[in-house]
């Protein structure tokens, strides 16, 4: 009684653990989005310069982690340092995936609304599927394959179609972002699972923050350090704006690695869902982004098929953890059966030996 007592309270404690850790994700991701939205958007802040935003996020994490770790000692390194392989296999790659993600999802609001971003990244379980497959972290099969191309359908022909304000061009940018943050969340499952690291929050980004910054070097140095330029005389930097966005950008970073590291990719996944709906809402009643029957109706098929995916997801889930615990109480029994009969053998022969 007392040990299953325990356990439920175990499981009590995991899924309330797990809650919690999604809605400080959703919170968290929610304001960022807004916030960025408010800087880069022409109308509002005024300041289009997605990859400048992004450098300046990942130079205060940069930071802001290097003095937790090395100055003020508050978080310790892992007690195995990283392997110069893993470094180039894992971390950089990493880096590489969330300058690109960033730097291309911070452009795309410049052309797009808050609300059909959200929708075009109902999109992400599809690409999380399909990088999954390609680097062997999950199992190719027809029905799954066929829901992923549900949502497709009902994100990219119907949302589009009712979109009023299209563009072409954020379209592209949006769904590569998702490409390039699909694959940087396998990516982070591999680091933290399969290689059998132990990263914290605070020392993923230690190791991740500098490479996205030198990566977003490159591109900032030839596309907007001219404008810049241009538009020195004209601009103030303003520290609080900046500073205050840039905290909220190093807390998002930390929720991200917490959650996938704490649960699963696919958790962030159901979670980003609820997040979609609140975004949708959000700027239709605030920022009173235009939201059309037709783009409700793509989205809603959209939905839907996501949450036919994370159901299925779940039960597969399910029935791999009781597989598992069936096996482990077969080898329990054959083991007991084992020397049960070892103890029976022994016994029959002494008896044997005092008869004679």
């Amino acid at each position: 009684m007392g040990k299953g007592a325990a356990l439920y309270d175990g499981v009590v404690k995991k899924i309330i653990l797990s809650y919690t850790y999604v809605a400080i994700w959703i919170f968290l991701s929610f304001t960022v989005i807004v916030y960025n939205k408010y800087i880069l958007d022409r109308k509002l802040y005024n300041w289009p310069f997605p990859i400048s935003l992004t450098m300046i996020h990942m130079a205060f994490c940069s930071s802001l982690a290097f003095f937790l770790v090395r100055v003020a000692g508050v978080v310790h390194l892992p007690a195995a340092t990283l392997s110069r392989r893993v470094c180039l296999t894992c971390i950089v790659p990493i880096g590489a995936l969330y300058s690109l993600s960033l730097w291309f999802s911070n452009s795309a609001y410049i052309y797009l609304s808050v609300s059909f971003t959200q929708m075009l990244k109902a999109l992400m379980p599809v690409a999380v599927y399909t990088i999954g497959i390609l680097l062997n972290k999950d199992s190719y099969k027809p029905s799954t394959m066929v829901n992923m191309v549900s949502i497709s359908v009902g994100v990219v022909a119907v949302a589009a179609y009712g979109e009023a304000k299209y563009d072409s061009w954020g379209v592209f940018l949006q769904l590569m972002a998702v490409g390039f943050e699909a694959t940087r969340l396998v990516m982070i499952q591999i680091l933290l699972t399969s290689k059998g690291i132990s990263l914290n929050p605070i020392t993923s980004l230690y190791y991740v923050a500098p490479s996205c910054l030198v990566f977003l070097c490159i591109p900032w140095v030839l596309v907007e350090l001219p404008l810049l330029r241009e538009s020195s005389g004209g601009f103030r930097f303003d520290f609080v704006v900046f500073g205050t966005n840039s905290l909220c950008a190093f807390a998002l970073n930390l929720a991200v690695f917490l959650l996938v590291g704490k649960t699963s990719a696919l958790t962030m996944n159901v979670g980003g869902v609820v997040k979609d709906w609140l975004l949708i809402a959000f700027s239709w009643s605030v920022i009173k982004d235009s939201v059309t029957p037709v783009n409700l109706l793509g989205y809603g098929v959209a939905f839907l098929g996501v949450g036919y995916y994370n159901h299925s997801k779940l039960q597969a889930l399910k029935a791999k953890e009781a597989q598992k615990k069936a096996q482990q109480g077969d080898d329990e029994s054959g083991r007991l059966l084992s020397d049960r009969d070892e103890s029976g053998g022994d016994g029959w022969g002494k008896k044997g030996d005092a008869q004679a």
